[in-house]
C-alpha cells in the first residue's frame, strides 16, 4: 500500500526534531500550509483570479494575521500560545513589507503555530482554528 507523501515527508521528522526546530523554520511552513488553506477557501468563491488574490491577501498579510491571533488567543492552548510567542519573539533578518514590526512578529508567531500544528500531524486542530478564521471573520 502506497504511502501518502505528506505523510511520507513529515514522518521523516520525529517529535524530537520538530521540537528542535527554530520558531522560524516553524513559520516557514505554517506560511505555506495557511496560504494553501487560504487559497483554497477563496477559490470557492467562483470570482475572477485577480479579486482571489485580493481577498486572499486579506487573511495572509502580516496585520490580517497579527489580528486573528490576538482574537485567537483565548481558544488556545498553553502549548499553543507558547509557541506562538516563540515565534513572535524569533530574530529574524527578515523586513516587514507593508506592516509595523509588532505586526509582522505577531504574523511569524501565528505562522510557526500553524508550522507547528501541521508539522506534528494536528490537521483536526489547523481546521478548528481556520473554521473559527473564517466562521468568525477573526481576519
Amino acid at each position: 500500500m502506497e504511502q501518502n507523501i505528506f505523510k511520507e515527508m513529515i514522518n521523516k521528522l520525529s517529535a524530537e526534531d520538530i521540537a528542535m526546530l527554530s520558531p522560524l523554520h516553524l513559520a516557514y511552513i505554517g506560511d505555506a500550509v495557511y496560504e494553501l488553506l487560504v487559497r483554497t477557501f477563496v477559490l470557492s468563491k467562483k470570482i475572477p483570479v485577480k479579486e482571489l488574490h485580493k481577498l486572499s491577501t486579506d487573511y495572509v498579510k502580516a496585520k490580517a494575521q497579527s489580528d486573528i491571533v490576538h482574537k485567537l488567543e483565548e481558544y488556545l492552548t498553553e502549548e499553543e500560545k507558547a509557541i506562538v510567542i516563540r515565534g513572535r519573539n524569533a530574530k529574524s533578518n527578515s523586513i516587514a513589507k507593508n506592516a509595523t514590526v509588532i505586526d509582522y512578529k505577531y504574523a511569524t508567531g501565528f505562522e510557526a503555530l500553524i508550522g507547528y500544528l501541521y508539522l506534528t500531524e494536528n490537521m483536526d486542530r489547523i481546521g478548528e482554528i481556520f473554521r473559527l478564521i473564517i466562521e468568525d471573520n477573526l481576519n
